[in-house]
């Protein structure tokens, strides 16, 4: 069982991954860093200290939001803190996947030591990580200040024995899971449920997981593009290292790379080295422009993350000199605008890929039977294929609006500009699912394709991949029932579009 330490400053993205995908609470075991909790423990007793001398202190002695400057009697403090989290657990909709990642991620944060709670909570949440608990929160509801609060309420309600968490695949009561993993529900003390809400660990959850699913879907992408290259007889020359370093963006440089590498040794594209034919279309021809600045977003949107995640977004923050200041570092516009920025650059990778598909399915433009299939007229083969693609990618550019200029005043105008980030951050999850549709029939398309060039091999990359694509999908070599084939390269339970990525990087070293 992997390991990982928290201690509010150090969580890399190889972690967050990790943790992203650790859907079951099952591979991973959350420690906490004694110099971090001795950090909390300071925090707290400057907290302790304020209160004790009166000083009025934010969602500590007085009320929430624009209720603000309503006192609380120092004996109801506690009362305050849990009718915070039971009137703030207005999430509606699905239940989220993500739940291990935000624990993590709302507990590290308070472990930097400026969120004024006691060590208990910090340590309770990963605690819950430990045993196998994932509350039970759903995902809508959030407009990503003053943080996520519905969803992480949910998180709090939970840990009072309230509402319903998963342990495995068993959906039990919130009481009945604490009591299975032999912890009391938790008692908030001063300002700990606000602590707990004021972050945006939901929309770091989701957007965590994104980035962890789309790394390997653009490398994915890479391969799809190159069997189609491979399977329309495009030119090689576009990739050309030279022509890449005078427009040395990252990402462009490292797709060109990868069709070097996936290409090397193909004898279909030496069959037409001495063709007519002067430029390949756009959708060939600028793959490493379009892609690149695909992986250059998630760069972005992944260094991004990584602050957000090594950051404290809660408020009031508590400093070792006394001082306990109001601000608005619960506020997601930065989550929100990378989320959007992924979104648009995903969307382009599907718009893209679907060109290729149509290039590949019409005669006219690919040297290929009509439909990509013998007896054409007969049979329709993969016209519907063609079809589909293009319905999948125009919902991806009817999700790719931005949803972060959505400001809307909430909470009586007291919070009057929000960032709607968790929104930005589901949009951009649906769009990767329906990106991975796209590309995956793509890989379809292109295999069929490249069977119709044969004894001509490919490059030794995209052969590979064809290999495995074939031990599993036969040739279409007349019309049948579609849909099993479309499952095993859409669906995200499917596990062949990671195997025949894994088979191309395995015939290489790797692509980047």
């Amino acid at each position: 069982m992997r390991s990982i330490t928290l201690d509010g400053e150090s969580l890399s993205f190889d972690d967050l991954r990790a943790l992203a995908r650790d859907f079951l609470l099952e591979g991973i075991r959350l420690r906490l860093a004694p110099a971090a909790l001795r950090r909390v423990a300071r925090s707290r007793g400057v907290l302790e200290r304020a209160v004790r001398s009166g000083e009025v202190l934010y969602g500590v002695n007085t009320g929430f939001g624009r209720l603000s400057d309503t006192r609380i009697d120092a004996t109801r403090l506690g009362e305050l803190q849990r009718n915070l989290l039971l009137s703030h657990a207005a999430g509606m909709g699905n239940a989220i996947h993500e739940t291990p990642l935000l624990l993590a991620l709302r507990a590290n944060s308070m472990l930097l030591g400026y969120s004024g709670v006691t060590p208990a909570l910090p340590k309770y949440v990963a605690a819950m990580y430990n045993a196998g608990v994932a509350p039970e929160i759903r995902e809508q509801g959030s407009v990503g200040a003053s943080g996520d609060l519905a969803p992480l309420a949910q998180l709090g309600c939970a840990m009072l024995g309230e509402g319903w968490a998963w342990m495995g695949t068993k959906r039990l009561s919130a009481r009945a899971a604490l009591r299975k993993a032999g912890l009391a529900p938790y008692r908030f003390q001063p300002k700990e449920a606000l602590s707990l809400i004021n972050g945006t660990a939901f929309t770091m959850a989701i957007l965590g997981r994104v980035l962890a699913d789309a790394e390997d879907l653009l490398k994915l992408a890479d391969l799809a593009a190159a069997m189609s290259l491979e399977a329309l007889k495009g030119s090689l020359k576009p990739f050309d290292a030279r022509f890449h370093r005078h427009r040395p963006h990252p990402g462009q440089l490292a797709v060109a790379r990868n069709f070097r590498e996936l290409l090397r040794g193909s004898e279909v594209l030496e069959s037409h080295r001495s063709c007519k034919k002067v430029q390949d279309a756009y959708s060939l021809r600028c793959i490493p422009q379009v892609h690149g600045a695909a992986r250059d977003a998630w760069a972005f949107a992944r260094d991004l993350l990584v602050r957000e995640a090594n950051s404290v977004s809660d408020n009031p923050l508590v400093f070792e000199n006394g001082d306990v200041l109001s601000g608005g570092n619960f506020h997601g516009q930065a989550l929100a605008l990378a989320a959007d920025y992924l979104t648009a650059a995903l969307t382009s990778v599907a718009n893209i890929s679907e060109r290729r598909i149509d290039r590949m399915t019409n005669p006219e433009m690919s040297e290929l039977p009509a439909f990509l299939v013998p007896d054409s007229g007969l049979n329709s083969g993969y016209m519907m294929v063609q079809v589909a693609a293009a319905a999948v990618a125009a919902e991806c550019r009817a999700d790719s609006a931005p949803a972060s200029v959505h400001s809307i005043p909430t909470g009586a105008s007291k919070e009057d500009h929000v960032p709607m980030a968790p929104v930005a951050a589901r949009k951009c999850r649906r769009v990767l699912d329906n990106v991975r549709k796209v590309v995956g029939m793509e890989l379809l398309c292109a295999a069929q394709g490249l069977d119709f060039l044969k004894p001509l091999k490919p490059g030794r990359g995209v052969l590979a991949a064809h290999r495995e694509v074939r031990r599993t999908v036969p040739h279409l070599d007349r019309d049948r029932f579609l849909l099993p084939d479309l499952e095993r390269f859409t669906s995200p339970y499917s596990r062949l579009p990671d195997e025949v990525l894994r088979s191309a990087e395995s015939a290489l070293g790797g692509l980047d």
